[in-house]
């Protein structure tokens, strides 16, 4: 759906301009766009790929494994009716640490495995499960420790000091999380029963 609104703003514009006389600055701002998309893109690759080695060497060295086993009962506590042996906690705790350290791009694939695995132990295919509810509110308020993505943009456009940020990111996320889960849990309470 969102394809044919972005479409439609596209051939809105384009014809608006047109019919202006504006399509010199609408040609001009296309290839500007375009030139800054790349740009980013490849400020961003950059910051990704550092990151990303520096997951895989604490993957390889354990520490992810002791990361996960540190919020092992964190997340049993967010989600009591998973089982202890479905992967969906796996892939849960897997999408946590990405995002905890701002990797975005790297925790959706995660993110998906994750909702594939508890569409898989959901007893109501047809709607969300409580957990899987859970799980949205937790990936859509994203904690994170450091804002790696927004790290690299800044430094892209030459920030004068681009981890400024980390604190004031670390404070939002965390009220933004910590809403999640009480609301989540008050929903739970609430509607127990029609989840």
């Amino acid at each position: 759906m969102i394809n044919f609104i972005w479409m439609g703003l596209i051939i809105i514009g384009i014809v608006v301009g047109a019919i202006n006389g504006n399509m010199k600055e609408i040609n001009e701002a296309t290839f500007e766009g375009a030139k800054i998309g790349v740009t980013i893109c490849f400020g961003l690759i950059s910051v990704l790929v550092f990151w990303l080695g520096l997951m895989k060497i604490a993957e390889e060295s354990g520490l992810l494994a002791l990361f996960a086993k540190l919020l092992r009962p964190v997340v049993r506590f967010l989600f009591p009716d998973v089982p202890k042996d479905s992967p969906a906690l796996g892939y849960i705790l897997s999408n946590i640490s990405a995002n905890l350290f701002g990797l975005g791009n790297a925790a959706t694939p995660m993110g998906l495995k994750a909702m594939t695995e508890l569409q898989k132990i959901n007893p109501h295919p047809d709607r969300a499960s409580s957990a899987m509810i859970t799980f949205l509110a937790l990936n859509t308020s994203g904690l994170t420790l450091i804002p790696t993505t927004i790290i690299a943009i800044r430094l892209n456009y030459e920030s004068a000091n681009a981890v400024e940020i980390v604190g004031t990111t670390l404070f939002a996320t965390c009220c933004g999380t910590l809403v999640a889960i009480l609301l989540d849990k008050w929903y739970r309470r609430k509607y127990r029963s029609s989840f």
